[in-house]
């Protein structure tokens, strides 16, 4: 039977139903299988074509030859760090001038290497780099918000198919974010808990919507999702940020992308 349920971070209502959801192979997607191979002379992402990219603000390793991790500003930023975020006001329309700061991730040399693929190893050199410059980032004073992700092949909207991440630094909170953190600052004045962490422990406790379970970490589906198959990772220890992982948090949740990852078809 449908229903309706809230979700408890946003307050929205979501409909689940459960009668119109496809059977299991009415979801296989048909693809022709392709090779993609470990090295491609035309990808700025490859070994050999550095000079391609913008100058790296990181590497991993730090010097010499063969690079595991590189870091770099993206050559079409959406954002320049080359302004400052002056804000203007023109009756009802505000304006930030369009400081910022865009990097991409190269997470291994390997044209070919999926992260589904990445050993628990190579998955964890990524989080290190991602916390170096989240760190490093935070430390400005005119970033207010920091935005990791990655997109997976050309449906996602991917250009370049050599496995990479993006981060984009502003100087605002999106509303996306910003009424999180409202709605669980007023979970804490109602209730004296981390809504969160009240969520963690319920569905630890339930077991109905559970993907993966580590000593750190949690995967998970929502109880009102917005939309099917929405996975998240959850830190089991209450933390305001990713800048707080610690480094056996960050090889704990190498274990747990990797196990994610496994569950689905990378194409």
């Amino acid at each position: 039977m449908p229903e309706l349920r809230q979700n408890q971070f946003t307050k929205e209502w979501v409909i689940i139903a459960t009668e119109r959801a496809k059977r299991p192979e009415e979801l296989v997607v048909q693809r022709e299988p392709k090779t993609v191979p470990k090295y491609s002379e035309n990808c700025p992402f490859c070994p050999g074509n550095e000079s391609k990219t913008p100058p790296e603000v990181l590497r991993y390793p730090a010097t010499g030859h063969p690079w595991q991790v590189r870091v770099f500003p993206n050559k079409f930023a959406a954002l320049s760090r080359d302004v400052q975020p002056r804000r203007s006001f023109e009756r009802s329309r505000r304006r930030i001038e369009g400081f910022g700061v865009h990097d991409v991730i190269v997470e291994t040399p390997d044209h070919s290497m999926a992260m589904a693929h990445m050993s628990q190893a190579e998955i964890a050199a990524v989080l290190r780099a991602y916390k170096a410059r989240y760190d490093e980032l935070s430390l400005d004073p005119r970033i207010a918000h920091i935005t990791i992700f990655k997109n997976h092949g050309a449906g996602a909207g991917t250009s370049l198919e050599h496995p990479h991440s993006q981060l984009i630094a502003t100087p605002v909170i999106s509303s996306q974010v910003r009424q999180r953190f409202q709605e669980a600052l007023r979970h804490w004045d109602d209730y004296g808990d981390c809504m969160f962490c009240e969520m963690i422990r319920e569905e630890i406790f339930q077991r109905t919507r559970m993907v993966a379970v580590s000593d750190r970490f949690v995967a998970l589906e929502y109880f009102a999702s917005a939309t099917p198959f929405s996975t998240y990772l959850y830190p089991v220890r209450h933390m305001a940020s990713f800048g707080d992982i610690s480094a056996a948090e960050i090889d704990d949740l190498a274990i747990m992308l990797q196990r994610c990852s496994e569950n689905f078809t990378w194409g």
